[in-house]
C-alpha cells in the first residue's frame, strides 16, 4: 500500500502551486515600478509623489512596495474582484510592519469611480486598461483617473504594440526556476482589434496549469490614447520608450522620453500623462 507521502509526490506540479504567486514571480516588478512614477512626477513637480492610487491592482503588490518605500507614503488600490484582493491581504498586507499596513487602503470598486484619497500618481499597469473595449469607455475611465489626482499629479500607463504582439497562434514561452511562464496569443481582429491572451504555465513534471489567467481585450494604439488623455483634460503626455543604455548598450529595460521610435517588432513603454 502506497504512503501519503508517496501519494503526495505524485500530484501534479499545477495542482499544487498558487497562480497568483506565479504571476508575481513571472509578470509583476513592483520594486520596478516605483523608479518610474517617482522620476515621472518629480520631472514636473520637483518633489517626490506621496499617495499612489492603483487601478485594476489585484493583489495590489505595487500598494504595498510604495508605502515600503518612503515613511510618509500612502496607497490604496482599486479592483473590482474580490479573490485577488483577498489573496494580498493574506500574501503582502500581512508581511508589512504594522505602521505599513494603516497606510495601505483598498476599495473594492470600479475604476471609473471617483473616490478615496486625492492622489500625486495613479496607475494602471500591465496593459488592464484594454479592458476598455469602445472610446467612450476609455475616456471615461481617463476623466476619472484625472479626478482621482491632486492638482499637481501624473497618471501612468504602460503599453505593449508592435507586429509580433498581434500575431495569431503564437506562444512566448520565458523560463524561470521551476516552471516555464507561456504568453499565449490567441486571437487578434485587424478590423475591431479586438483581441485574446492567455497565460499558462508549465512545469517540470510535465504537468501544466492551463489558461491560469485569461484577456479579452482590445488592443489600444499609441496615438488613440494620447488624444483620448489630452481630450481628459491632461495637460501633457510623454511616452518613455524602451531601450538599451546609450553608455553600455546593456539592458533591455532602460526607459526615456522620446517623440519619435525606430520601428520594433515587439515594444514596450510607459505613458505619463501630465494634469
Amino acid at each position: 500500500m502506497s504512503s501519503k507521502k508517496d501519494r503526495k509526490k505524485r500530484t501534479p506540479e499545477a495542482e499544487r502551486v498558487d497562480r497568483y504567486e506565479l504571476y508575481l514571480q513571472a509578470v509583476q516588478a513592483p520594486e520596478h515600478e516605483i523608479p518610474i512614477f517617482d522620476r515621472a512626477y518629480r520631472k514636473h513637480f520637483g518633489k517626490p509623489p506621496r499617495v499612489l492610487r492603483e487601478d485594476f491592482c489585484g493583489t495590489f503588490a505595487v500598494c504595498c512596495e510604495w508605502v515600503k518605500s518612503r515613511l510618509d507614503r500612502v496607497a490604496v488600490g482599486v479592483d473590482l474582484d474580490p479573490e485577488p484582493l483577498a489573496w494580498g491581504k493574506v500574501r503582502h498586507l500581512s508581511e508589512l510592519r504594522s505602521d505599513q499596513q494603516k497606510r495601505v487602503s483598498l476599495l473594492q470598486d470600479d475604476v471609473r469611480s471617483v473616490n478615496g484619497s486625492k492622489a500625486d500618481v495613479v496607475t494602471a499597469q500591465n496593459f488592464s486598461f484594454f479592458v476598455f473595449k469602445t472610446r467612450d469607455e476609455l475616456l471615461t475611465y481617463f476623466r476619472a483617473a484625472y479626478e482621482n489626482l491632486a492638482s499637481k499629479g501624473v497618471f501612468v500607463l504602460d503599453m505593449m504594440g508592435g507586429h509580433e504582439s498581434m500575431e495569431e497562434d503564437r506562444e512566448d514561452v520565458t523560463e524561470f526556476k521551476g516552471f516555464d511562464y507561456v504568453w499565449d496569443q490567441v486571437r487578434f481582429d485587424p478590423i475591431t482589434h479586438d483581441c485574446t491572451f492567455h497565460i499558462h504555465f508549465r512545469f517540470k513534471d510535465g504537468s501544466e496549469m492551463n489558461r491560469a489567467f485569461s484577456y479579452k481585450w482590445r488592443f489600444w494604439m499609441l496615438p488613440e490614447v494620447r488624444e483620448l488623455l489630452e481630450e481628459a483634460g491632461f495637460s501633457r503626455v510623454d511616452i518613455y520608450w524602451e531601450g538599451t543604455d546609450p553608455k553600455t548598450g546593456e539592458g533591455n529595460d532602460v526607459f526615456r522620453i522620446r517623440r519619435q521610435a525606430p520601428g520594433d517588432p515587439a515594444w514596450i513603454c510607459y505613458v505619463v500623462a501630465v494634469k
